[in-house]
């Protein structure tokens, strides 16, 4: 049964003692517990982006000292997927700074990448903007398990923040991922400016889609100079657990991903993140382009917790089994 808007905002509301207990009760019902999918990130292509998103370093429109890079070379995409493999990840996702996937000799090069790093069995994200049902279909084709396409905000906040495309286009591509068969990662970010009902209506448009995401990253903002959102305020740690708990609640099938904004957190906020059901984590030095903990910072915090990385689940990890 689907929520309400209403419904989601009284989940949010709840006081935060017990906001957080149900959403560790939800969380051990619908997940494994003591398992956090651990995922790598890989800029493939840095910057130059035509878009406007006023959080982005990799927007062309804002000075930010950003290095531009083009799209890697496929034996250094491998190499990075080996890399972090070996250091526990089950998952590698590869972000492009694209407005949208154009039929070129870099989406053929990017259909190589999907395929070398799946057979490796590993499962493989991409974010790269946005793409077409055909295109969609060429990566499920080449062994692509999800696709990341955040909403960032509410449909009524998202003019505020980005002006070249539209709320609907983030959901058309969603629709199109679906039809391809391809599994959905998308969540947002807080610390935007945004009101506590935007954040209730994010998560009402997440929770309500006909298959919500198996993927929602919770990103808090890390503002960067250059861009419009330089001056925004941290997120308050308490913020960032209701938000948690909030998706968990509401999503209780999804990995709730702790994203960008980690690094500025203690081992004690983390867990409190995981205590709210957050059960996914992106591993690794950098975050496309910000910072994000070591893997000998979250080595220490799984032993300590006794959290185990979760396996890969795709059609080659399960081969080479």
């Amino acid at each position: 049964m689907q929520l309400t808007l209403e419904q989601v905002g009284k989940i949010f509301h709840k006081p935060l003692m017990e906001l957080i207990s149900e959403a560790n009760t939800v969380h051990k019902e619908h997940q494994t517990v003591g398992e956090v999918q651990v995922s790598a990130l890989v800029s493939i292509k840095t910057g130059a982006c035509p878009e406007d998103c006023s959080y982005c370093p990799q927007s062309a429109r804002y000075n930010t000292g950003l290095d531009i890079e083009r799209l890697m070379p496929l034996e250094v995409v491998v190499d990075r997927a080996e890399k972090a493999k070996a250091q526990g990840s089950s998952r590698l996702c590869m972000g492009a700074a694209w407005r949208n996937v154009k039929d070129n000799k870099d989406f053929d090069r990017v259909l190589e990448m999907v395929s070398s790093v799946n057979e490796m069995g590993m499962e493989v994200c991409c974010t790269l903007g946005m793409l077409s049902v055909d295109q969609a279909k060429k990566l499920a084709d080449a062994g692509l398990h999800a696709y990341n396409h955040n909403l960032d905000t509410s449909r009524e906040f998202y003019k505020d923040i980005i002006t070249t495309r539209t709320f609907d286009d983030r959901l058309e591509t969603i629709e199109n991922v679906r039809e391809a068969g391809i599994t959905v990662c998308s969540g947002g970010i807080i610390g935007l400016g945004e009101s506590d009902d935007d954040r209730i209506s994010m998560l009402h448009t997440l929770a309500s889609m006909k298959r919500p995401p198996e993927s929602v990253p919770i990103n808090a903002l890390v503002p960067v100079e250059g861009t419009p959102l330089e001056d925004q305020p941290l997120v308050d740690i308490w913020e960032l657990v209701r938000m948690i708990a909030t998706a968990r609640i509401v999503m209780p099938h999804a990995a709730v991903r702790l994203s960008a904004g980690r690094t500025r957190l203690s081992q004690v906020e983390q867990t409190l993140c995981f205590l709210a059901g957050a059960n996914s984590i992106f591993a690794g030095d950098k975050l496309l382009t910000t910072a994000n903990p070591g893997r000998n910072e979250d080595l220490a915090l799984f032993d300590l917790l006794g959290i185990k990385p979760k396996p890969a689940k795709n059609a080659a990890a399960t081969a080479g089994a």
